[in-house]
């Protein structure tokens, strides 16, 4: 059953992977020297990429495990030990994210796909956000349920637009000390996921074993 504390925790830790302030100081760096109507396009187009991505993701989620014979808690078991790796480079703020951008990006000539490759996918919308997408795919069952989870997702989309079109004001506000201290803090709240997700998982995989 996917009740409202569900849908508020796939909120938070979607929006915890996503972090969309963390991602203001690459777009920025991508965007240097841009036009303000090419900034403009940029900022309309990528949210659009994000919630097309993960309700992508979760319409077809239950689809891509059934395809692949893998069951749920396997899924889970490993999705969480991934957001585990994640959430231990935002803790050490690390920026092996923003150089590995970087690269894609020179490699881009049109500068409106920079909106989809690298801010969209995979640096907002990444193995991350899609593999919590997928896992809590699984438990919404009915439409009201994927409504729901669908509202959460466009709230995300809404969240990366908003943090997009204030980035150059939110950047000199809080400096680059600012924004690793909110990547550290989202950071945390993914590792309580993470470990949240791995044990449930570990325990109903026991429980079938035994």
């Amino acid at each position: 059953m996917f009740d409202f504390s569900d849908h508020i925790k796939f909120i938070i830790s979607l929006f915890a992977i996503v972090n969309p302030i963390g991602a203001i100081p690459i777009y920025i760096s991508l965007t240097d020297g841009y036009r303000p109507e090419d900034r403009a396009r940029i900022v309309r187009i990528t949210p659009i990429a994000v919630v097309g991505i993960l309700l992508t993701t979760l319409v077809s989620g239950e689809f891509i495990l059934r395809f692949f014979g893998i069951s749920v808690d396997s899924f889970r078991v490993g999705g969480g030990i991934l957001l585990l790796l994640m959430a231990t480079s935002m803790l050490q703020a690390k920026t092996s994210r923003a150089a590995h951008t970087s690269d894609e990006a020179e490699e881009t000539a049109d500068r409106e796909t920079i909106a989809v490759v690298p801010l969209a996918i995979p640096l907002l919308s990444g193995p991350g956000a899609i593999s919590t997408v997928i896992v809590y795919a699984y438990k919404a069952k009915g439409p009201l349920a994927y409504l729901i989870t669908s509202a959460g997702i466009l709230l995300i989309g809404l969240a990366v637009f908003l943090s997009l079109l204030a980035a150059p004001y939110i950047a000199r506000k809080l400096g680059k000390t600012g924004i690793n201290i909110i990547t550290r803090i989202m950071g945390l709240i993914l590792t309580a996921i993470a470990v949240e997700f791995i044990t449930n998982g570990l325990k109903n995989i026991f429980q079938t074993l035994t």
